[in-house]
């Protein structure tokens, strides 16, 4: 079965600045594929290209079958996007919102209420389909975005940042929704996004930094990657901790971040039993755990994405 999103040598100028570099994926038939990687890496402007919204400098772009350069418009009726900015019109209610964009992507009169009920009882707005939608929070409103981008029953859905200013809590309402919509349409989910619990649930993660994908595969591949354990300890002199890692761990891959000191180790056991307990500086706190995307990022890059700039 042919990929349902194909990208080759994608690239993007800006006068003197490439913003995208010659990057290669394939999307398979109802996967969710996350896009990781700070703001400014390139995932906003690679997801623009691929939604025929901004033109590519040079490479192909194959989506649904179709040429995103020269079949633009069977491309953006194949798709659904959730933009990172509200683009609803809140003095409308729900139900006109959804109007307007059914009548915007051509289906037909007599399927539009039938079609606007479905997917209101998907994001559980049922309630609120005559409300004005600048009486939404922003929860509801993320919620009736996703609706609208469902109404043509597209193949691929496009969330660009889709719970960016949103907080932890109905971050994680929306995202129960986005699962089950998957699960009940079976829909292929394009996700960009800079938070790492979002990635997590990708069956594949891109992680792009500068305009280029650094690492590609599922998210605990990525993490077995690096393998070990990851230790965080602090201690009363953590200058002199880190002198006698040094000299008594070879080969010891360790970082400071604030008063916490950061190892990477094989075995977090035999670290422990080995060195931990001959350590001449009192520890004041320590925390063991398996590697994270962001140690997967970190790898790659040299830093964090929270580190890396706009």
């Amino acid at each position: 079965m042919d990929p349902v999103i194909s990208v080759k040598d994608l690239t993007k100028k800006y006068k003197q600045t490439e913003a995208v570099k010659a990057i290669n994926f394939e999307v398979e038939e109802g996967e969710i594929f996350g896009f990781l990687g700070p703001n400014g890496a390139g995932k906003s402007t690679t997801i623009n290209m691929i939604c025929t919204m901004l033109k590519p400098t040079s490479g192909s772009i194959m989506i649904n079958g179709y040429d995103a350069k020269k079949e633009k418009d069977k491309v953006r009726a194949s798709i659904g996007i959730i933009f990172q900015e509200n683009t609803l019109d809140e003095k409308l209610t729900a139900n006109e919102n959804l109007m307007l964009h059914c009548r915007f992507y051509g289906v037909p009169k007599d399927k539009r209420q039938e079609r606007i009920g479905e997917v209101l009882e998907i994001v559980d707005l049922v309630d609120e389909r005559k409300q004005r939608v600048e009486t939404f929070s922003g929860g509801m409103k993320r919620r009736l975005e996703i609706a609208r981008g469902l109404l043509h029953y597209p193949k691929v859905l496009f969330l660009d940042e889709p719970t960016v200013g949103l907080d932890p809590q109905t971050r994680s309402h929306l995202w129960e929704y986005i699962l089950k919509l998957k699960e009940k349409e079976g829909i292929t989910m394009f996700l960009t996004t800079h938070y790492l619990d979002e990635a997590e649930i990708s069956d594949r993660v891109a992680i792009m930094d500068q305009g280029e994908i650094i690492a590609l595969d599922s998210p605990t591949s990525l993490k077995d990657q690096l393998g070990g354990d990851m230790i965080e300890l602090s201690t009363e002199d953590n200058d002199q901790a880190l002198r006698e890692i040094e000299e008594k761990v070879e080969g010891a891959d360790v970082s400071v971040e604030g008063d916490t000191i950061h190892l990477k180790v094989e075995s977090s056991d035999a670290f422990i039993s080995s060195f931990i307990k001959t350590l001449e500086i009192p520890i004041t706190r320590l925390n063991i755990r398996k590697p994270t995307l962001n140690d997967v990022f970190l790898a790659f890059t040299g830093r964090k994405i929270g580190d890396a700039k706009e």
